[in-house]
């Protein structure tokens, strides 16, 4: 391990040692990068051609007289045309855009500050020693990747340069993404959701106050129908002044059904009556809200265990997943999240909203690798449709 905070040469010495130099070595180092990254962007250009497809629509059927929880939206035209307007503008703005330009830019706080650094870094080091290792731990740690597995990427990264002969640091590029990428899929984690193709499929989220669970419920439960899924939703936050509104407005959005009781109702009795509809009405997946909570509050704690044993009693048979959904701007508090809710119930998958308001996309690494819960999905930007599938080889790509 290196020391990470002795001192560094200030930039007159560097600026001083390299006017002693010839630049020629440095010059060429900077080439080599623009023609990795006129490559790179060649390929993102030719994928994101090749992952262009036409929109799917798909309706669900509502059987409303068999449904006795109804759920009244009471918005004004005026709060109504607001928002469809900027979902419109949202959706527009990401219409032909590929599925890996989306993540790449949904990451681009990350990329600007992780790819920048590495930059600076190997065309300023045309020498591969242990400076130029010791500056690359800071880079990966700035970006959230953490202690663990950023020693962990750089000690593979030596070896690796070892065994390949390799002499001249621009050549380490796609060596070092080639780690990221075996490093987050090392413990063979299963990224998707746990959907039966016949059965009902339940889907409870989790997770503390204001990380965006109502908003990735409602991209969540679009994703879905679009892939042909019978959706319905189930609102189990009766507690947050307005969250039934909010949910019924994303599931209005969406066309898909939602079972709801007035504010301050029991959660187990709004999902029990959800999985009853659902099992009537054929529903392949129900998505169930609930309150944000925390860890060390018994009193939730001790309501999220009976809403489990509720789908549980209620649901037998049915695929389940309890996912706990994260704020990727929290950076190494979402790691503790995580691990505390760990210690309390079962946790099956994550989420991780506002990738694209932070530089600190990294923080997946300790997420998936260290703590060993599957990333499922990522939110990465405002509109209906960014929400995406988490994929280890795209996230790593789009980071560079």
């Amino acid at each position: 391990m290196f020391d990470f905070f002795k001192r560094k040469k200030n930039q007159e010495e560097i600026k001083e040692e390299k006017e002693l130099e010839e630049n020629t070595e440095v010059e060429d180092s900077t080439e080599v990068y623009e023609n990795f990254l006129e490559e790179k962007e060649e390929k993102e250009e030719k994928e994101e051609n090749d992952s262009m497809e036409p929109s799917y629509e798909n309706s669900i059927n509502k059987d409303n007289e068999s449904e006795s929880v109804d759920y009244n939206f009471n918005r004004s035209d005026e709060v109504d045309e607001e928002e469809i307007d900027k979902d419109e503008l949202l959706d527009k703005a990401d219409e032909g855009i590929g599925f890996f330009a989306k993540i790449k830019k949904g990451l681009s706080k990350t990329r600007d500050q992780f790819s920048q650094g590495l930059t600076n870094l190997f065309t300023r080091n045309v020498k591969i020693d242990d400076d130029l290792y010791e500056e690359l731990e800071e880079i990966l740690i700035s970006a959230d990747i953490g202690m663990k597995s950023t020693l962990e990427i750089v000690d593979e990264l030596r070896d690796e340069i070892k065994k390949r002969s390799i002499k001249e640091a621009d050549q380490i590029y796609p060596v070092l993404q080639e780690i990221m990428i075996k490093k987050l899929d090392e413990k063979n984690l299963d990224n998707n959701l746990n959907i039966a193709d016949k059965n009902l499929s339940v889907i409870l989220v989790i997770g503390v106050n204001g990380v965006g669970k109502t908003t990735t419920i409602g991209k969540l439960a679009n994703n879905l129908k679009k892939e042909g899924k019978n959706v319905m939703l189930a609102a189990a936050d009766t507690f947050r002044a307005a969250a039934i509104e909010q949910l019924g407005e994303w599931a209005e959005k969406s066309d898909i059904e939602m079972i709801s009781h007035k504010e301050g109702s029991d959660p187990s009795a709004v999902i029990f009556d959800a999985i009853k509809s659902a099992k009537a009405k054929n529903s392949d997946v129900l998505i169930c809200d609930t309150a944000g909570r925390l860890h060390n509050k018994k009193n939730l704690m001790k309501e999220l265990e009976k809403i489990n044993k509720t789908i549980d009693t209620h649901a037998k048979g049915a695929s389940r997943d309890n996912l706990l959904v994260l704020d990727a701007t929290t950076g190494q508090n979402a790691v503790s999240q995580l691990r505390e809710f760990k210690n309390v119930t079962d946790i099956s998958g994550l989420i991780l909203t506002k990738l694209d308001g932070t530089a600190k996309g990294g923080v997946i690494f300790p997420l998936q690798v260290e703590l060993e819960v599957p990333v499922k999905y990522i939110g990465v930007g405002e509109g209906i449709n960014d929400l995406e599938k988490f994929d280890s080889k795209t996230f790593v790509e789009a980071m560079f």
